[in-house]
């Protein structure tokens, strides 16, 4: 089979290289070739198109796959495949070329590109469950609506070349991911818990507490709707060092005894750790503490979106290409570097630590891109061809 047909078979062998690329790449090319600048932008500050790209470059492309990955099993539908990923490929691709260059003037068309294939998942996930007569992948269908939504409101300002605005929504749109996250590591994290504890998959002895299942996700809402509604600063920081407290509470579930030290539990409750400290920094900022909302928000979104992604990519990898749970040191490397980015970014920015030698986020875009071409160069060999799934619903 050719390499062609082998990537669209299955939404993650084509999405997360996509992801994990552009992801390492647009940082880099950012911090490290352009010095923190963009070849066309005038209108609009580079820091929105940074902000912009990693939302819906990098981790749209994450959120395609997954999503074109995990529904057909939850759901036991067929999945995507062939010229329907290659056309998500197109629409996604399209518009990065704008953010690539930070393409004021192309700002509207790559917007129009950017919500048609948020509309196309969001329209999948509402068939998919309308033929099944399953809520199960609802939620998931109510936040990739917000997700586009705030996408429709940031790239209108952006067109209109109204920075705020733009910086405002984009900021709507990263913390509807956490919303996302929480929701995948209450069904990843059981999963994997439970492969771990009986890989024979006879029973589950892990079963996690109902009322904690969609807690993160939904204080999340809770907090985004006061953001929407322009509640105070103290109000909404309260919302959101309870959101951030709620993250935390997912910790929990990974002292499951000696197995806690396994890598896939370690980088999962790193994932919540880094989402949960983020968010609880990002309230504290808005009730006085000494430092600014910027790095708090990359300690959430960088770090707890960037490892909860690292991590997918790595587990569901893994059991879409055939194989159980065991991961390599390159993978295990990666989260190093991963992490380590995410400190290097934001610790010296809120006073915590020095800052590192050379250009300004260099070294930081450096580990982070690492991070992500370790993981793809130890999972190539095996997305580039086809074998059997290791087994069922395992997403």
């Amino acid at each position: 089979m050719t390499l062609h047909r082998t990537l669209s078979d299955e939404g993650f062998r084509l999405f997360f290289p996509l992801a994990a690329l552009y992801a390492a790449l647009w940082p880099l090319l950012w911090a490290g070739v352009w010095g923190l600048d963009l070849p066309f932008a005038r209108d609009l500050p580079p820091g929105v198109w940074h902000a912009n790209e990693m939302i819906f470059g990098a981790w749209g492309a994450a959120l395609i796959g997954f999503l074109t990955t995990a529904v057909p099993e939850w759901t036991d539908t067929p999945r995507l495949r062939g010229r329907a990923l290659w056309g998500l490929v197109a629409l996604w691709g399209a518009a990065r070329v704008a953010g690539l260059l930070g393409a004021d003037a192309l700002a509207a068309p790559a917007g129009l590109c950017d919500l048609a294939w948020l509309a196309g998942l969001l329209v999948y996930l509402l068939r998919v469950s309308w033929q099944r007569r399953t809520t199960r992948i609802l939620t998931f269908a109510v936040w990739v609506g917000g997700l586009t939504l705030a996408c429709a409101a940031a790239r209108w300002a952006m067109a209109l070349g109204a920075a705020e605005a733009a910086a405002f929504w984009l900021r709507v749109a990263g913390l509807v991911y956490l919303g996302l996250l929480g929701l995948v590591l209450a069904r990843v994290t059981v999963q994997v818990t439970n492969v771990i504890l009986d890989p024979t998959g006879e029973s589950t002895p892990f079963r996690p507490h109902p009322g904690r299942v969609n807690l993160a996700a939904g204080l999340v809402a809770v907090a985004l709707a006061g953001e929407i509604a322009g509640l105070s600063p103290a109000v909404s920081g309260f919302l959101w060092i309870a959101a951030g407290a709620a993250f935390m509470d997912r910790i929990a579930e990974g002292f499951i005894g000696r197995a806690a030290l396994r890598a896939e539990i370690v980088v999962l409750m790193a994932s919540a750790g880094f989402a949960g400290v983020g968010l609880l920094a990002f309230g504290a900022s808005r009730l006085g503490a000494p430092w600014a909302e910027t790095p708090a928000l990359h300690i959430a979104l960088m770090g707890g979106l960037g490892l909860g992604i690292l991590a997918v990519f790595a587990i569901a990898g893994r059991f879409h290409t055939g194989q159980d749970l065991g991961l390599h040191v390159a993978t295990k490397a990666a989260f190093a570097c991963v992490g380590a980015g995410v400190l290097l970014r934001a610790l010296p920015e809120m006073g915590w630590t020095p800052w590192p030698p050379g250009p300004p986020y260099l070294l930081a875009a450096a580990l982070w891109a690492l991070g992500f071409v370790l993981w793809l160069a130890d999972y190539w060999p095996e997305l580039r061809r086809l074998r059997p799934a290791a087994g069922p619903d395992r997403c």
